[in-house]
């Protein structure tokens, strides 16, 4: 999944619609991430992306998974949820 995620932020042309309800795209999930949105609660609370019917949930989550940076050498991670409760 990595390498089709990475492929789609560097096309140009019409936004990858993730979730259709509330009109999030992958550029918006991105930009969530890059701003320090960690979890799929997170997520929903700052675009609305699986507010609704959840489709885009599975999605949503593999594209946080992507986006999380490594964990530091020493560092324990500390365990999150990746959907909302």
């Amino acid at each position: 999944m990595r390498g089709r995620m990475g492929t789609l932020s560097q096309v140009s042309g019409p936004p990858v619609y993730v979730c259709v309800c509330n009109g999030v795209t992958e550029h918006d999930i991105r930009h969530a991430a890059a701003g320090g949105c960690a979890s799929m609660a997170e997520l929903t609370m700052r675009t609305g992306c699986g507010a609704c019917c959840g489709t885009c949930v599975d999605a949503a989550c593999a594209m946080l998974d992507e986006l999380r940076p490594a964990p530091a050498g020493d560092v324990v991670p500390f365990p999150l949820s990746s959907r909302a409760a």
